[in-house]
């Protein structure tokens, strides 16, 4: 054993596993503490939108609802409401429909207020805002419920505190009920865009890693636009090849595919294309040690593409990095093409803005950097007198 031992440490890789593997621990670490740190202390940075179709006693509970919840709560239209939902800008949307106050106020009617949830979502806010949909129901019984009913018995001329008392005593007379937007079947399609942004992108960092040794050994043997030519060619094949089997595994276990296949497909090639030029554009201008840099990349674009939690809910720092990454737009478009959603044009335009922005990028380092040698014919250089 210590001949072995011996004989391992001698090699620099063996020194270079332990690095590799004592960074990776140190990156995740560091950035997965340090993003989430105080994120349900900003609860508060979530948002809710009312619309009140009711006059003035919808205005009412809207003021009340808008002074009371911890969220921010705007008071908008039923079409602003609907867009800001569907571009997850908005968590909640509340609706007090027209006629709300008068069916209070009628006998043997019964006032309901809906909730509309878009559940094509990052999974924290889902589960928090349908415990509020919960709380908001509660405090409107207790609220909108004594109110109408002490108006109606005032009206028919009851003693006030008579008709507080005999307001109290009445239930079941504010109901509720609420509408999802793009349903999510199960925890297992939930999970499917953080899973896709994890593989694609350790697949496209080991993948750069594994080209750029077998460029280093090829060296001189080719010119550096026939290596460069090469690592951009060789991405296209093996992205769709890549993206085609994940996409057919989804698919063969059931997964949720609202606009089809095709779609889905189309736009995990594009994700996973873009994640290859991405990281072997690190490799190219570091070498072997842009696989740190990837490490923090992945590390960054897990924690703020807003697949657990939602962008707003991060510190203003990561935040902003989040809109320099392309994970977080290709978070965005598979949620579309698998839950259902708007802008995904965009979120493709923005990753093809990646991809070709790493392309030219990698181009200018290839052509300003020195060709090295191939390992072979530098050890034999390396041995020949001067």
């Amino acid at each position: 054993m210590k001949q072995a031992w011996r004989a391992y440490w001698k090699i620099g890789q063996t020194k270079l596993a332990v690095i590799v593997a004592l960074m990776a621990q140190m990156i995740f670490c560091i950035f997965w503490m340090t993003a989430y740190h105080g994120v349900l202390d900003r609860t508060d940075q979530l948002k809710i939108a009312i619309v009140n179709e009711d006059s003035d006693f919808g205005a009412r509970i809207a003021d009340q609802l808008k002074a009371s919840l911890p969220f921010q709560v705007e008071k908008l239209t039923k079409e602003k409401a609907l867009a800001e939902l569907e571009q997850r800008d908005v968590q909640l949307m509340v609706t007090i429909p027209s006629g709300f106050g008068r069916e209070m106020m009628t006998p043997d009617k019964k006032a309901e207020v809906s909730f509309t949830l878009n559940e094509a979502n990052a999974q924290l806010p889902k589960g928090i805002m349908q415990s509020v949909s919960e709380k908001i129901t509660d405090k409107l019984v207790s609220n909108a419920e004594q109110e109408g009913m002490t108006a109606v018995l005032k009206q028919l001329q009851v003693p006030g505190s008579k008709a507080n008392e005999l307001a109290d005593e009445l239930h079941h007379k504010v109901g509720s009920h609420t509408t999802i937007l793009h349903p999510v079947n199960g925890m297992e399609n939930q999970m499917v865009p953080m899973m896709l942004i994890l593989g694609s992108f350790v697949g496209a960092m080991l993948m750069g890693m594994n080209v750029h040794q077998v460029s280093l050994q090829i060296g001189t043997a080719l010119t550096k636009v026939q290596h460069f030519a090469f690592r951009v060619v060789y991405v296209i094949p093996a992205s769709l090849v890549v993206s085609l089997a994940g996409t057919s595994i989804i698919a063969a276990f059931g997964g949720q595919m609202e606009h089809g296949m095709l779609t889905f497909w189309l736009f995990h090639w594009l994700t996973v294309m873009t994640f290859m030029f991405f990281a072997q554009l690190f490799l190219m201008t570091f070498g072997l040690a842009g696989m740190f840099i990837n490490m923090s990349l992945l590390s960054l674009q897990l924690v703020s593409s807003g697949t657990i939690v939602p962008k707003q809910m991060l510190s203003h720092a990561y935040q902003e990095l989040s809109g320099f990454l392309p994970a977080t737009y290709a978070v965005d478009g598979l949620m579309n093409v698998q839950f259902g959603g708007v802008h995904t044009l965009r979120d493709i335009g923005i990753l093809l803005a990646f991809a070709g922005g790493s392309i030219a990028a990698g181009y200018a380092v290839t052509m300003l950097k020195k060709q090295p040698f191939p390992a072979k014919q530098a050890e034999k250089s390396a041995g020949q007198p001067v």
